[in-house]
């Protein structure tokens, strides 16, 4: 056989071998990517959850009916962990064994993610925008994992330049979920106040997913503080205030956006007026930003809320960094799109690079007034 022939064999093998790879890519056919979401769906942290997968959905939507990306439809295959890491790690797994996923996006929480994240890694697999602030999602910088959300850190800073330096607050107390969630957030808390030569007035702790905070409720309010920064779920929250306000409590609490603003005011009703909320998204009101408009027209309007946004926003920094996956797209090429992304989704800017895939550092503060999440701005 001619030494020409040969090379023709050995190219037409070549190219047969690569296209075997790229139909072998996990999620990935002819006609669709599947991208895998596991959260919480039930229990006393499902309206996140739900809020997640609605705005990914949403947005997916927008895409498929314009074609999909690169003629392939999205698909978004969601299983519910109820805010339990073990449940969050096991369906993980079998998500990833299965071979049916691209990738992961959307997840809810710090101690899920902690769970999920050695999984993860090691099937080098793509852990896209979770919804948790947690350091240990951004530091050290993982080459797999990717938040577009500010971090925990950047939330706690804002929120105690509010107590201390607007709001005139010193006596500040904690009450806090007693897993890793709660020290995240209690990290981010005591370095705001260090900086500032104060520090945790009292604190006390609640089990996850209990709404038992009687105990906890009753052991802050005798240390009489001007504040509660709290660290939990909607519920919970709701619950806590209750029973402060039932105790004679004048505290005002403060919390970060994992609290799910839109299930906390339903929740709380009229007692959840005067709470500060940390956001880390822009305003699901503000339409004069063309993100929130497309938003508001794509979203159905029962899942308007900042955690549905946080989907919607999700899933389009992932169709971005798809696209430029090209046209045959592999988990590789999807993270080295990701690590030199910079966009602008109309009005809220996301940029990663090579050692920082932290999306955002934007954070905006919000009070709830007569049920609503007002922006701050000034002195009250």
């Amino acid at each position: 056989m001619g030494r020409r022939k040969l090379c023709r064999l050995a190219l037409v093998a070549g190219l047969l071998l690569g296209a075997v790879a790229v139909r072998a890519e996990p999620g990935v056919t002819a006609g669709a990517v599947r991208v895998g979401m596991v959260n919480a769906l039930s229990g006393p942290a499902a309206g996140l959850g739900s809020g997640m997968k609605a705005g990914v959905q949403a947005y997916f939507d927008r895409v498929n009916a314009a074609g999909g990306v690169n003629g392939r439809q999205l698909v978004l295959i969601s299983r519910d962990d109820g805010y339990e890491p073990a449940r969050s790690a096991a369906i993980t797994q079998q998500m990833i064994d299965s071979g049916s996923i691209f990738a992961l996006l959307g997840y809810v929480g710090t101690p899920t993610s902690r769970a999920a994240m050695p999984i993860v890694l090691r099937a080098e697999v793509p852990y896209l925008f979770p919804f948790t602030g947690a350091e240990a999602l951004r530091s050290p910088v993982h080459r797999w994992v990717f938040n577009v959300r500010a971090s925990y850190f950047d939330e706690t800073e804002a929120m105690v330049e509010r107590m201390t330096r607007d709001l005139g607050i010193e006596r500040i107390a904690l009450l806090m979920q007693d897993d890793s969630f709660g020290e995240t957030v209690k990290g981010g808390l005591l370095g705001a106040l260090h900086k500032r030569r104060m520090h945790i007035l009292a604190e006390a702790r609640i089990r996850r997913n209990s709404l038992e905070v009687a105990p906890a409720v009753e052991a802050l309010h005798r240390a009489e503080p001007d504040a509660i920064f709290f660290v939990g779920t909607y519920k919970q929250l709701a619950t806590a205030i209750k029973q402060a306000r039932a105790l004679g409590s004048k505290a005002r609490f403060f919390t970060v956006s994992f609290i799910g603003t839109e299930n906390f005011i339903a929740e709380a009703g009229a007692d959840g007026d005067g709470v500060y909320i940390s956001q880390v998204m822009p305003s699901p009101q503000d339409a004069s930003q063309a993100l929130i408009r497309d938003y508001r027209r794509d979203i159905a309007h029962a899942d308007i809320g900042y955690t549905s946004l946080e989907g919607y926003v999700g899933a389009a920094v992932f169709v971005q960094a798809l696209r430029q996956a090209g046209a045959e797209p592999t988990r590789a090429n999807l993270i080295n799109a990701l690590e030199f992304l910079g966009a602008d989704l109309g009005g809220f800017r996301v940029e990663f690079s090579p050692i920082d895939h932290q999306g955002s550092d934007a954070v905006f503060l919000t009070r709830i007034q007569a049920g609503k999440a007002m922006p701050v701005e000034a002195v009250d």
